[in-house]
């Protein structure tokens, strides 16, 4: 007679024999940011849809060609949105388009701070051009995830081995180990927005006369939390 492979019994909620112990682990860390996004909105206005297109078209290179000119310390940049809309105008009973608005909008990621700071001090030098952020963040790749892992692990197990010494056992063996989120808080960015200068407006100093806007990095947190089940080593209660 042919016997299977022999089963062992799962009691999910444990026994007498085999008693278990479900503890959270938390982790909650902070740390430098390790990149950062700015935003940054051109904006071209005209009587003629064509030279309206043009201009934009022109700020938009001269404003891609100075961002990529800090070659490696920008990990990213990307182009938006690109509109081109009428403004009306009425005159009598019939509308008439008094000027054309463009605006384009780029987004780049640094991760060279002080890049950062003469970067924006440069691009707020230009007209019509508008710079929001940054915005301070932490990679998906960061090992700060990792490290807040870790941390919630060894927290799960520090409890359990609380518990078992409250009952005079110890922890015996890990049953299971549940991931309940690992989440990153980007922190509110700094409060700096560079306007665009008024239609026709020229910058009154060259870029190169103007110190660098000195950006202070704000701290990111990281938070784990996880669930672990453990077997204890069963406790003498009499």
């Amino acid at each position: 007679m042919t016997h299977g492979p022999a089963t062992t019994t799962h009691h999910p909620y444990g026994t007498p024999t085999t008693p278990h112990a479900t503890v959270r682990g938390e982790a909650h860390l902070e740390t430098d940011p390790e990149i950062a996004h700015i935003t940054i909105t051109l904006t071209a206005r005209g009587t003629d849809r064509r030279t309206t297109l043009d201009d934009l078209t022109h700020r938009n290179t001269t404003t891609l060609d100075l961002i990529k000119t800090y070659g490696d310390t920008i990990e990213k940049l990307e182009t938006g949105t690109l509109t081109i809309r009428p403004e009306l105008t009425r005159h009598g009973r019939a509308e008439r388009i008094r000027a054309y608005h463009g605006t384009i909008q780029l987004t780049a990621t640094l991760n060279d701070f002080t890049t950062l700071g003469e970067l924006v001090t440069r691009l707020a030098d230009h007209d019509l051009t508008r710079i929001d952020g940054p915005w301070w963040a932490l990679r998906p790749t960061s090992p700060a995830h990792a490290a807040a892992r870790r941390q919630a692990v060894q927290d799960a197990l520090r409890r359990a081995r609380e518990y078992a010494d409250a009952l005079d056992t110890r922890v015996d063996a890990l049953l299971e180990l549940r991931d309940t989120g690992t989440h990153h808080t980007p922190m509110a960015p700094a409060a700096f927005t560079a306007r665009a200068m008024p239609f026709g407006a020229a910058g009154t100093e060259a870029a190169t006369d103007t110190a660098p806007i000195d950006l202070e990095p704000v701290r990111q947190t990281v938070d784990a939390q996880i669930e672990a089940t453990f077997t204890l080593i069963p406790p003498h209660l009499g």
